[in-house]
């Protein structure tokens, strides 16, 4: 018998990262980087200040979903 063909999964990040880029913070949340970092802008998404650069809490695009989530239950 012939095996089925899986497709490979897409490389998992690190789940022990505190501290996300704003590149993984938008792989995660699936949009784009300019999208994500107008969402840091607008205060819309968590993130901290780290020497020159600016990380995003791990728990931060969950965060965010969640409040997306809440507001259209609501509406």
């Amino acid at each position: 018998m012939d095996e089925p063909t899986t497709l490979p999964l897409a490389p998992t990040e690190d789940p022990t990262l505190v501290l996300l880029k704003v590149e993984e913070a938008a792989r995660r949340l699936r949009i784009g980087r300019t999208t994500c970092y107008a969402l840091i802008r607008s205060g819309e998404l968590e993130s901290v200040p780290v020497g020159r650069l600016r990380r995003v809490p791990a728990d931060a695009p969950a965060a965010y979903v969640a409040r997306l989530r809440a507001a259209q239950r609501a509406a």
